[in-house]
């Protein structure tokens, strides 16, 4: 496992990170796209990801309003998961309130958490009724106030994340990250100024849905029927990107020819891509089972060749 430092934090993290959403036990409005996972399947994959040194987890407010963080720190504990050794980011959810709020909810967090410090705390998205200065001196207090350890921020555009980086600066607080969907199928951060812009401030990119909801995985290539077992608003998120079977299937065709040479999957291959072409890219793909957590950790045991790095870079340009 390849690990590197994250943002300016002298930690450092696993290229591969666990998305959490899905240990939301199917509660809240965000809870509701995944199924119920039970407290025994949640600890196999939490299990399986640490025995692969992956050593940070990815949750949120959002997710099951405290049910995710819950479900996390019950399988660490279950597993006497050091408090040092492993590291948790987390996020505030902003939409209806105001930046007082992200102090008012700290202490949630901590107790869904059991003991769990909050090495990333993150504003989730810049639609909060407070400006973003006002949040990042709330998120700057935490800091100074012990409670949580480094700042980042989510789904901020390129303004906004400057924005935010220079409000905690002036704190004498570096910006983390900055959380973005990104797929070799949804390049978009690369031409809107967003992962020029972190380079420069070293701001590291958390990529989520690293597979574009499935479609990276040719699975829904392989069998277009199972499209429809997805839920409407993921359907719908996918029409909304131009991802359809036909457009993406030459971008799936390459990531095919290369997955064969290295004896592996689409799916490991397109993880594989997203953090070998960008320095400052880490993943967090969410697993809903042991085994597609083991494959999704396997990603990072390949080793791409300039060639097929710049095959896939060159095939996908479509999609930036």
């Amino acid at each position: 496992m390849l690990f590197k430092e994250i943002g300016n934090t002298n930690i450092k993290l696993s290229t591969i990170g666990l998305g959490c959403w899905q240990f939301s036990k199917n509660t809240g409005f965000a809870g509701r796209f995944w199924p119920k996972i039970s407290d025994d399947n949640t600890l196999d994959i939490v299990k399986t990801a640490i025995d692969e040194n992956v050593n940070w987890f990815d949750t949120a407010e959002l997710y099951g309003w405290g049910q995710s963080e819950e479900s996390l720190s019950l399988s660490l504990r279950k597993l006497n998961i050091d408090t040092k050794s492993h590291f948790i980011a987390t996020k505030w959810w902003p939409l209806f309130r105001t930046a007082s709020s992200i102090k008012k909810t700290i202490q949630k967090r901590l107790h869904f958490l059991t003991g769990y410090p909050i090495t990333l705390h993150q504003v989730h998205m810049p639609l909060g009724f407070s400006s973003i200065e006002k949040e990042m001196n709330m998120m700057a207090d935490l800091v100074k106030d012990g409670k949580i350890k480094h700042i980042g921020v989510s789904n901020f555009n390129e303004k906004q994340m400057i924005r935010a980086y220079n409000t905690l600066e002036k704190r004498g607080i570096h910006l983390t990250s900055n959380q973005m969907e990104y797929s070799i199928l949804n390049r978009s951060i690369e031409s809107n100024g967003v992962l020029e812009t972190a380079k420069k401030l070293n701001i590291s990119i958390i990529a989520y849905s690293p597979l574009a909801q499935g479609i990276a995985s040719g699975k829904f290539h392989d069998n277009p029927e199972l499209i429809k077992n997805l839920h409407l608003w993921r359907r719908g998120k996918l029409k909304k990107r131009g991802l359809s079977i036909s457009a993406s299937q030459p971008v799936i065709n390459e990531l095919k020819t290369i997955a064969k040479k290295h004896q592996t999957t689409v799916a490991q291959i397109a993880l594989n891509w997203l953090v070998s072409f960008n320095q400052n890219v880490f993943v967090i793909p969410g697993a809903t089972n042991k085994k597609q957590c083991q494959d999704n950790v396997n990603s990072m045991k390949i080793k791409l060749s300039d060639e097929e790095i710049e095959k896939l870079n060159y095939i996908s340009k479509k999609y930036l």
